[in-house]
């Protein structure tokens, strides 16, 4: 196997620094929001955004005046993004069905998906207003039924987004708050005097949102570890050429300074035109001062001898956004196991699959595609099961098969509970603390 990196980014070991100093802040300001409640969030609001309102959740009269302050076309197309995300989502839900089989004769199996109770979704917009994260959080927990929605976004050059709000108001929030940051993930998941907390927390952020989410994972659910964004395009000389790779690279690498972005090829002529196309567009792209970061300290060209070392490498890295532009587009589709979503043919790009086409934009990054997809509906359910047993028969035959197993274990309590069952359901007469009989099971 011949990979060569024309271009590597930071090291492992400069990042990992990066994460421990997080890390630290994360979890003082989370523990000063569990002491002080509301102070400490208004603290916080004050030094990071400069933002002090009388109160951080926007009355209905608020949110009526923001978004009237948008055009009809953009509320249109807010719309129209909203019904596709929905209609998505809603094509899902309908494939988790409820289920009840009889296992044996009486012996009743089942389960139920039963929506979250409290949601609390974050949407960024410190930098760019992230309308579109607010179809894909609080949209999709409004399809999945989901009772208490409330969602936090940072205020936008010093006031909320009126689109940000159009859409978390038209996505069906309960309750919407402009709060960002660690202030915004820690008043929803702890809770303060004004703000009830939720049972689960989702929706993307930089690298202090995605910490603070792993701190309070286990006292919350949370939806996943949603770091700073990730991109990895795969290419060939046959679907492919440098202006199309280096405008999918750059237009993920200008979210944040820490945006991986790798170009997977079999071709070095495409690699390094790639490259030498993406110091051209740095030059005219009103975000470089971004992109360029990014693009220098975690942009990587690599270049494999055969498709089987670009599927192996892909896999390897598991990249939040894949997109695939080959001469064997389905070929990697059948194969690629680890990733957050695909993006298949030269037609097809990430920012459609952010902003409009219908799929979630929250995806798992730094490698927990190995492990778990993206943000759906079925995240916000709960697949709860139950049983019932439904005749004497039943109860003795499945009571003896129990105690046994029980007491092989060593727990005479749980065998106790089985034998009742055999005793009064089967006639048996079984000394407390014995062994079940054998019974045959039912046909």
């Amino acid at each position: 196997m011949t990979i060569t990196y024309l271009k590597k980014g930071k090291p492992e070991s400069e990042r990992a620094d990066d994460d421990s100093q997080v890390r630290a802040t994360v979890e003082a300001a989370l523990r000063d929001i569990e002491v002080r409640g509301d102070s400490a969030v208004r603290e916080m609001a004050e030094k990071f955004d400069n933002y002090s309102p009388v109160s951080y959740r926007l009355t209905s009269e608020q949110i009526k005046a923001l978004m009237a302050r948008l055009s009809s076309r953009e509320m249109e197309d807010i719309r129209f993004a909203q019904e596709q995300v929905r209609n998505f989502a809603q094509a899902q839900r309908d494939s988790m069905l409820d289920i009840e089989i009889e296992t044996l004769p009486g012996v009743i199996l089942g389960h139920k998906h039963i929506p979250v109770q409290s949601v609390g979704c974050y949407i960024p917009g410190g930098k760019f207003p992230m309308v579109a994260s607010a179809h894909m959080s609080v949209a999709t927990a409004s399809v999945a039924g989901v009772p208490r929605i409330i969602a936090c976004t940072p205020p936008f050059k010093g006031e909320p987004n009126p689109a940000v709000i159009a859409a978390m108001h038209l996505g069906g929030a309960h309750e919407i708050y402009v709060l960002g940051g660690i202030q915004g993930i820690g008043a929803m998941a702890l809770g303060t005097a004004t703000i009830k907390p939720v049972h689960m927390l989702v929706g993307p952020g930089n690298a202090f949102v995605a910490e603070a989410k792993r701190q309070l994972f286990g006292r919350v659910g949370i939806d996943l570890f949603a770091g700073p964004t990730e991109t990895m395009v795969i290419a060939d000389e046959s679907a492919a050429d440098a202006e199309l790779c280096a405008t999918d690279l750059l237009g993920q690498a200008e979210h944040g300074y820490n945006s991986p972005c790798v170009l997977v090829t079999n071709s070095r002529t495409l690699a390094t035109e790639t490259m030498a196309e993406i110091e051209r567009i740095l030059e005219v792209l009103p975000t470089a001062g971004t992109a360029r970061v990014s693009w220098q300290d975690y942009g990587e060209v690599i270049v494999c001898d055969s498709y089987d070392e670009m599927l192996a490498i892909a896999d390897d890295i598991a990249s939040e956004h894949v997109q695939v532009m080959t001469d064997r587009d389905d070929w990697f589709l059948e194969n690629m196991t680890c990733y957050g979503a695909l993006f298949l043919g030269p037609r097809t790009n990430v920012a459609n699959g952010d902003k409009v086409i219908g799929t979630n934009h929250t995806l798992p990054t730094r490698k927990a595609g190995r492990y778990t997809g993206g943000l759906w509906v079925g995240k916000f359910l709960k697949t709860h099961s139950y049983q019932r047993v439904t005749t004497d028969e039943a109860a003795a035959d499945i009571g003896a098969y129990g105690s046994r197993l029980c007491l092989l274990e060593g727990f005479v309590g749980h065998a106790e509970q089985c034998n009742i069952r055999v005793r009064r359901y089967g006639g048996i007469n079984i000394p407390y603390g014995g062994s079940a009989p054998h019974r045959e099971a039912p046909e």
